[in-house]
């Protein structure tokens, strides 16, 4: 059972997804951020990814992220 949960929200570029129609998920940020809440206890819990309409005609992916300790 965890005391504290907190969510971290990480979405792929606007500019890939402008000009290439699709980029990917930035992996280096998302490995940053579990790393440094690692260090400071944290494990992850839960993780969603979801697509978002991005302006008129694109979209893009996001993860969130839920870590608890």
């Amino acid at each position: 059972m965890y005391k504290e949960y907190m969510v971290e929200i990480i979405t792929e570029g606007g500019c890939g997804t402008i000009l290439l129609g699709s980029s990917g998920l930035p992996i280096k940020k998302l490995e940053a951020v579990l790393n440094e809440a690692a260090a400071q206890g944290w494990q992850l819990v839960f993780q969603v990814i979801e697509k978002k309409r991005f302006w008129l005609f694109w979209s893009r992916e996001t993860v969130v992220v839920t870590l608890g300790r």
